[in-house]
């Protein structure tokens, strides 16, 4: 046998052993980080989607217990406050990303001429709060329909709405009128995403756009994807909620939330996520802490 060959076959026994040992250190390793991950009990966040959550889905807890559960998650927001309770939130270094207080609810909104003068009212009070406490998003709704044609209802809300934006433009405020499902909300007016889109075309402000919630938009057109892609530049929050039934976005329901979150993302939308299902499991918590990681694509 040369010299040659031997030399061969020990270069070969010390790239073998070279391999193993590489593969070895590299399993060492992915163990490693598994161990880390189940010591922390939890992964990092993509940061693509800015999570925000709706407070009344989890009315068990105190404001101030739940910001610190949310912050844990990696959850930036909790929305749908009034003025009083933004402080608490801020107070741990987490924004409402979606403010409430003004307004007269959800059945009485633009659509009726004879509410406007009392909702300019209300919004010209609140939305120098919101812009004093660092904040954007003010929801609004359009109310019910009330026997009034789509071409009424646009000139009713327009009529309102041209009178407060100018407000809301002096103050860096996004009125966000929410687009409902109008089976649960009967004769909601603002119920199907193209009317939301021609209401803000009508009204021709950066200053007003559509909360696009996804829960009611699926029971009203479905579609949701191709309406993300085509109609994103006319929204300034949009919401999730499973169907049947408003509950987890998981396997349970008829949404795979990961691949609208990834249209949501490719858009290159940067407005915030907010989880607004009603948890069905025991442990509330447990479920929330899911949903963000479905939607963290």
């Amino acid at each position: 046998m040369s010299m040659k060959s031997i030399s061969r076959r020990t270069a070969l026994k010390t790239a073998l052993m070279g391999g193993a040992a590489l593969a070895t250190n590299n399993l060492s390793a992915v163990v490693d980080l598994s161990e880390k991950k189940k010591k922390d009990g939890k992964e990092p966040l993509k940061g693509n989607i800015r999570h925000s959550v709706s407070k009344w889905c989890f009315g068990d807890h105190p404001l101030d217990e739940f910001c610190v559960i949310c912050k844990n998650i990696g959850i930036e927001s909790v929305e749908l406050l009034d003025p009083k309770d933004w402080p608490v939130v801020q107070s741990h270094g987490l924004t409402v990303a979606m403010a409430q207080g003004a307004g007269l609810g959800i059945d009485r909104g633009f659509n009726d001429p004879k509410l406007h003068d009392e909702l300019i009212a209300s919004y010209e009070q609140v939305i120098p709060m919101v812009a004093e406490a660092g904040l954007t998003n003010l929801i609004c709704f359009s109310g019910k329909r009330n026997g009034v044609t789509d071409l009424q209802g646009w000139e009713n809300c327009e009529k309102g709405l041209r009178r407060i934006t100018p407000i809301a433009e002096k103050h860096n405020v996004v009125l966000t009128m929410e687009l409902l499902n109008s089976v649960g909300h009967k004769d909601y007016l603002c119920d199907h995403t193209v009317w939301g889109v021609e209401l803000c075309r009508r009204v021709g402000s950066a200053n007003f756009k559509l909360l696009y919630d996804i829960y009611h938009m699926q029971i009203m057109e479905g579609n949701i994807i191709e309406h993300i892609r085509k109609y994103y530049s006319y929204f300034s929050h949009i919401h999730t909620g499973g169907n049947p039934g408003r509950a987890e976005i998981d396997e349970t329901q008829e949404l795979y939330y990961p691949a609208i979150m990834r249209a949501l993302v490719e858009t290159g939308y940067k407005g915030f996520v907010g989880q607004e299902f009603v948890p069905k499991q025991p442990d509330k918590i447990t479920s929330l802490e899911k949903c963000i990681h479905i939607c963290d694509v």
